[in-house]
């Protein structure tokens, strides 16, 4: 399994996680929640660059 595709199932299961406990898409959402996705996608971002960086 490449580097790639590890972090991309890691950020999946981080996704759903957020959906479940902490109710991310709920109607009722804070800033605090919001903030924390937004921090969870750009460690994402991050991670999948410097992945795909290390292939090359």
């Amino acid at each position: 399994m490449s580097k790639s595709s590890i972090v991309i199932t890691i950020y999946i299961i981080g996704i759903i996680i957020g959906a479940i406990f902490l109710d991310i898409w709920g109607a009722e959402t804070s800033l605090l929640k919001a903030l924390l996705a937004l921090g969870w996608t750009a460690l994402f971002l991050i991670a999948l660059f410097y992945s795909e960086k290390e292939n090359n």
